[in-house]
């Protein structure tokens, strides 16, 4: 397999495109309330990315 194949079958999902609706969520509230009152929106948001297979 060529080298660019190979790079193209060993892509995964970026972390900054994964989980959208919580990412949104969480940013939006971080933005509006602060970080500290934020916790539960933070978590959901680390639990989808965990879902995907990131290490956080």
């Amino acid at each position: 397999m060529p080298k660019e194949e190979e790079k193209k079958t060993e892509q995964k999902l970026k972390p900054c495109c994964a989980c959208p609706e919580t990412k949104k969520a969480r940013d939006e509230c971080v933005i509006e309330k602060g970080e500290e009152n934020c916790k539960s929106l933070i978590e959901a948001h680390k639990e989808c990315m965990r879902k995907l297979g990131f290490k956080i």
